[in-house]
């Protein structure tokens, strides 16, 4: 039977992640920089088990059970003090909605927003999976390049202009804080700057926040996108999966209630709701303040392992080779010579050094460059980030060479 016969137009526009294909082939002896896995020592295990022992016994009947489709009311109460705190305000629990991580909002984001041809902008490099939940409804993605300061918005506003007469751009999709791929942090001044673009030619902001809670930069980070909305033009997405564990798979989306009616509705017909066990396990992990204790831990964890591979790039890369110094987040965007192909390499960086990484090309919404890689110090053990650059290095002057 050819199933190519029964599959929708749609399916042409679906791409595997090279990060999960990529997966599939690390052993025990490569060392991997692929993944964009948190330090599993940094997960609060002990609390978890006794606040899910604590659920189960006391609240099975709710915990258990079918839920409403915007999520847990204590849940969305806990999370609106927390995001209080760092000047995040929201008009009730109407304005939030508790999904399967933010992935699932991405998605939900392309089924709103955009239509085949839509015009859709993004940083770049930028996160691959957005790149696929937003490719498989249609739209011209646009990138902007970035500096150490963020997005550039002199650039965007140009692109802007031009875009108004040939169609309508739906939303700017940024990380503000620790980009995945780059680690680059978007100081407050392009921030301030891209509100005032975005409300002069009327387009949303898609304002990603993984990784803003576990800033280990100097100083305090800046202001959330969403801190700064005096619109209600931001739609703000952040997730459990860095501040807690990622196998709870909860993220969340504060926007305006008529944006949030809309995201009820259309993950009605997704998932009904996200897991109501989970959603009473991470509201006890707020109320009990483990969240706030571990948060300092995990910045800790992150900044010293950062510091390791900004030492050992230092030591073992050529002087032919850059990186980022990222402030948050959990990767390194490394650039090699424009003569190298990174995806080339990968090949012969796994085989024959034992290394992995994620290549470039994929994070740029029109792959137009191909020298670049990113890399995870996150997860890695420190030994294994020694190591690891050493052997990628030898993998890259083989390549100069």
């Amino acid at each position: 039977m050819d199933l190519n016969q029964f599959l929708s137009e749609r399916t042409r526009l679906m791409k595997a992640s090279e990060i999960r294909e990529l997966l599939k082939w690390i052993t025990e002896n490569v060392i991997s920089f692929g993944g964009g896995m948190p330090d599993p020592s940094s997960f609060p295990v002990k609390e978890i088990m006794e606040i899910t022992r604590d659920v189960v016994s006391t609240k099975a009947d709710k915990a258990l059970q079918y839920g409403a489709t915007g999520g847990v009311a204590e849940l969305k109460e806990e999370l609106i003090k927390f995001m209080g705190k760092v000047g995040i305000k929201v008009d009730g629990p109407e304005s939030v909605i508790i999904t399967v991580g933010s992935q699932e909002a991405l998605d939900i984001i392309g089924r709103l927003f955009i239509n085949p041809g839509d015009y859709v902008i993004t940083e770049s490099p930028t996160y691959l999976a957005a790149l696929q939940a937003f490719r498989i409804y249609g739209p011209r993605i646009i990138g902007i390049p970035m500096d150490e300061e963020g997005l550039k918005v002199d650039i965007l506003e140009e692109t802007l202009k031009k875009i108004s007469d040939d169609g309508k751009v739906k939303f700017v999709y940024v990380i503000p804080t620790g980009q995945n791929p780059t680690g680059i942090t978007m100081s407050r001044e392009r921030r301030k700057a891209l509100l005032e673009v975005a409300s002069k030619y009327d387009v949303l902001i898609i304002e990603d926040d993984p990784y803003g809670y576990i800033y280990f930069g100097d100083g305090e980070p800046p202001d959330r996108l969403k801190a700064m909305d005096g619109e209600g033009r931001v739609i703000y997405l952040s997730t459990f999966s860095k501040i807690a564990a990622p196998g709870l798979r909860l993220g969340w989306v504060a926007a305006s209630r008529e944006v949030i009616r809309w995201f009820e509705l259309a993950k009605q017909s997704i998932d009904l709701h996200t897991s109501t066990l989970n959603q009473y396990i991470a509201a006890e992990l707020l109320k009990r303040g483990v969240i706030e204790r571990n948060i300092p831990r995990i910045k800790e964890i992150y900044r010293t392992k950062r510091d390791l591979m900004l030492q050992a790039l230092g030591e073992y890369m050529p002087d032919s080779v850059s990186w980022t110094k990222p402030s948050a987040g959990m990767f390194i965007w490394l650039t090699v010579p424009e003569n190298i192909d990174t995806g080339e390499m990968l090949n012969v960086a796994i085989r024959k050094y034992g290394v992995a990484y994620v290549p470039g090309k994929s994070f740029y919404p029109n792959e137009e460059r191909r020298n670049d890689m990113r890399l995870n110090f996150t997860y890695p053990t420190p030994q294994q980030i020694f190591e690891g650059i050493k052997r990628l290095s030898l993998a890259i002057r083989e390549y100069i060479q």
